[in-house]
């Protein structure tokens, strides 16, 4: 049998991989206020081409589903000529990129709303803390809850998403499922206490889950479509109280629809089976069936072992990738990682985005 190592190749879909090293997708906010990547983003992602998988930065639907600023959209003309420029830079460079499909849903203020309106939600619970608006930090807001007969918005907007991802050039897309972003907020009881078809029951609250994705399938086919998902993740106040039934569903669902892959965050506090800590990635991907992205805090041993037991099929690097732009070829010869700059991740401008040098290179190890 084959080992499988980060450089060893592998089918993914309708796609070819060298190697099964993945762009981690990661906010950058270099788009500006209209939310249109530029020249500075192209460059950013075709320095990173080497990787056998580029996953954009999570990408707004939608102007109601934005929550930060200067990151980026796919609603506009000017959106999709922008990231044109992207996806055919990354390919001239020999690469592949999905797109990530987002809506942050209470993950927002209103100040960053159409009409300055109030951010939805499955329910009226506002997340806990403040969040960064262009008018400072602000206290998060109690959500609208949306009304059932505007769940179909939803998913058209996302529909919209795919279509427009697909004029853009990119090779395929991920839905956003995880983080406590809407899709999430839906499908954990923590924030859904729905008592309409869209809540209550898990199969009630996958639903939106399920149907955006069976939707952005329609567009693309089920051999270019990945989801995003987070069991047991706290980030923007979430929780459910079975985490376990949940997302086990939910992985099962997913691979009925035939999708290319499913992407875990593995949690910080390991999922509980029979009172044992279970990996989040290996539960999911027996119920999944399919090819699994690894991810959150991988190095190149947790990376290798994880592969090698067979527990995931690729790997997801993050904030290694953003310091070391030929992140593949450091890892082939264990050469000295780049140490990120915290304070650029989000600063705007080509300091920490695009200035970190390569091997061999003038300032490279």
């Amino acid at each position: 049998m084959t080992v499988r190592t980060l450089h060893s190749s592998i089918a993914l879909g309708a796609l070819s991989l060298p190697n099964r090293i993945v762009l981690a997708p990661m906010t950058r906010a270099r788009a500006g206020i209209e939310r249109a990547p530029g020249e500075i983003v192209a460059q950013y992602y075709a320095q990173r081409a080497s990787a056998g998988l580029l996953i954009t930065e999570a990408t707004s639907v939608a102007p109601e589903g934005v929550g930060y600023t200067d990151t980026p959209g796919i609603w506009s003309e000017d959106q999709v000529c922008g990231w044109r420029n992207v996806t055919d830079a990354v390919h001239a460079a020999g690469g592949r990129i999905f797109m990530q499909l987002w809506h942050v849903g209470r993950s927002s203020h209103s100040s960053l709303q159409p009409r300055r309106q109030l951010p939805v939600a499955p329910t009226a619970i506002a997340i806990e803390g403040q969040t960064y608006t262009y008018e400072g930090m602000q206290d998060y807001e109690v959500p609208r809850a949306l009304e059932t007969h505007e769940m179909s918005q939803v998913i058209e907007q996302f529909r919209r998403g795919a279509q427009l991802a697909k004029v853009a050039g990119f090779d395929g897309v991920e839905v956003h499922g995880a983080n406590g972003y809407l899709l999430d907020q839906f499908l954990q009881d923590g924030s859904n206490h729905r008592t309409d078809e869209w809540g209550g029951s898990i199969a009630n609250r996958a639903r939106l889950l399920l149907e955006v994705t069976n939707a952005v399938v329609e567009v693309w086919s089920a051999d270019r479509v990945g989801v995003r998902l987070s069991p047991n993740g706290t980030f923007n106040s979430m929780s459910d109280s079975d985490p376990v039934a949940t997302f086990s569903f939910a992985a099962e669902q997913l691979g009925r629809l035939g999708i290319v892959y499913l992407h875990v965050v593995e949690p910080s506090a390991p999922l509980m089976v029979h009172g044992l800590p279970v990996s989040a990635v290996a539960l999911l991907k027996r119920h999944f069936g399919g090819s699994v992205i690894a991810a959150q805090g991988y190095d190149k041993a947790k990376a290798e072992a994880v592969l090698k037991a067979g527990d995931a099929d690729l790997v997801a690097f993050g904030k290694a990738f953003i310091s070391n732009p030929d992140l593949p070829a450091r890892l082939k010869v264990d050469a000295p990682l780049a140490q990120w700059d915290v304070s650029t991740f989000y600063a705007g401008g080509a300091k920490g985005y695009v200035d970190y040098p390569a091997l061999g290179s003038a300032g490279g190890a």
